[in-house]
């Protein structure tokens, strides 16, 4: 089973994702431990990846897709995951898609956590992050609504995507993806 997290930054896709691998002992496939790992072990990609990391610059789609690839083709993955942080956009769920038909699988479900915007900016206020300024939040959301919120569309013209309420507590989301799961 391969299930997509997507919803804008901050309504707890990662939270949820690590709770789902528990429950399900379906791993969990995040792009930055992903990235993390590939630098740590001085693979070519991770070598790639840590040029631009040094520099202060974005990871290219080019760099991530490569890792995910490699991911999804590993063992560890080979029954599934949970994709979280990947993809972020539709250059990166076309490539996701043509990856996964290589490797003769699909994404079964794409849950989409929905927090209204001004409760997300007071959540990540709340968390007190040195770089969870109220701007740069509302960057990040600005970014996530032209370039991942047009995936819902991309997914839900596939039939694919359900919607979660996330301004409950982190029991109930789950309880609530647990249901859609098992139907």
């Amino acid at each position: 089973m391969i299930v997509l997290m997507l919803g804008a930054p901050g309504v707890g896709k990662g939270t949820q994702a690590d709770l789902l691998q528990k429950e399900k002992k379906i791993p969990h496939l995040s792009t930055g431990a992903i990235l993390r790992k590939a630098i740590e072990l001085q693979t070519p990609t991770g070598l790639l990846a840590a040029e631009f990391v040094n520099n202060g610059k974005l990871v290219p789609d080019s760099v991530v897709t490569s890792l995910v690839k490699e991911s999804l083709q590993s063992d560890q993955f080979a029954n599934g995951c949970i994709l979280d942080g990947y993809p972020r956009n539709s250059s990166q769920a076309s490539e996701l898609d043509e990856i996964l038909t290589s490797l003769k699988k699909q994404i079964d479900t794409v849950i989409n956590i929905y927090v209204p915007e001004e409760t997300i900016v007071q959540r990540m206020l709340e968390r007190g992050r040195k770089d969870d300024t109220e701007s740069v939040i509302r960057h990040r959301l600005e970014i996530y609504k032209s370039e991942t919120a047009p995936l819902l569309d991309y997914y839900g013209s596939q039939g694919k995507v359900v919607t979660i309420d996330g301004n409950n507590n982190i029991e109930e989301v789950f309880r609530s993806i647990l249901l859609l799961l098992e139907k």
